[in-house]
């Protein structure tokens, strides 16, 4: 079954209206008709069951048939504060990561990103699209968002606003994040976690400087191994690590 997202001012008692680009793709790839049963989503994670009335080329209208109980979100929230990488390997960051359950993408300016990146990222809206493609594919509950980006200083003020920031660091000791959790399991302050931060360096990695800034501000430095990773793979590894700890990644069983 199909699903979509569509804000909730276009939810009209059990009328709910698609519009935008999603209509084109409706009609002409998927060629859903009239009749047919689909799941929509509010964009605020309420999701409903809902039957296609008419689909035209300016709009699809859906009637909506009962509310779901579905919630296909983690009950923790991820934020990655991502280095701001070269070329396409952000489309590749935002797709996947949305698929590994991250609630929100914040690009980073840190001491060696080039500069030249911060002036060429304009692509927010590119970007939140593709989240937004994921998120559909993935059945997520909620669309991730791609934020504006900041600098190193920004992200050192958020983190009291987190309740856990981890930073995967290729120089780090013997401490991963499995050692981790079991010292805050031993501490019985791993139910208090629900926001935690990852903060993920550049291709030229994170100065000994900004690890020592970030310590400072209670950050966990961590390895993920004895292999070097990407970029735009830390954040993977990290992520999916962290939803094995703590949420539903392999199963709640």
């Amino acid at each position: 079954m199909h699903k979509f997202f569509t804000p909730k001012e276009l939810i009209n008692g059990d009328v709910a209206k698609i519009i935008g680009d999603d209509v084109k793709h409706i009609y002409k790839v998927l060629r859903i008709s009239e009749g047919e049963k689909v799941t929509l989503n509010n964009c605020e994670g309420v999701e409903y069951l809902g039957r296609v009335k008419s689909v035209s080329k300016q709009e699809v209208l859906i009637e909506i048939l009962e509310k779901l109980e579905s919630n296909n979100e983690s009950n923790v929230k991820i934020y990655l504060f991502q280095g701001l990488p070269k070329s396409q390997k952000m489309d590749l960051i935002v797709q996947k990561g949305t698929e590994l359950g991250i609630t929100e993408f914040i690009p980073t300016i840190t001491h060696r990103v080039d500069v030249k990146l911060k002036g060429e990222f304009k692509k927010l809206d590119r970007l939140n699209r593709i989240a937004l493609e994921a998120a559909k594919q993935s059945k997520r509950s909620i669309i991730p968002k791609v934020s504006e980006p900041i600098d190193f200083n920004e992200v050192l003020e958020k983190i009291n606003s987190l309740d856990l920031l981890i930073v995967p660091y290729e120089n780090a000791n013997n401490f991963g994040i499995k050692t981790l959790i079991n010292e805050l399991r031993k501490e019985n302050n791993i139910d208090n976690i629900k926001n935690i931060g990852i903060f993920v360096g550049p291709e030229g990695g994170i100065e000994e400087d900004e690890i020592e800034r970030l310590k400072d501000k209670g950050a966990h430095i961590v390895t993920l191994g004895k292999r070097i990773l990407r970029t735009e793979t830390a954040g993977f590894v990290a992520t999916s690590l962290i939803q094995y700890e703590l949420s539903d990644l392999g199963g709640n069983d």
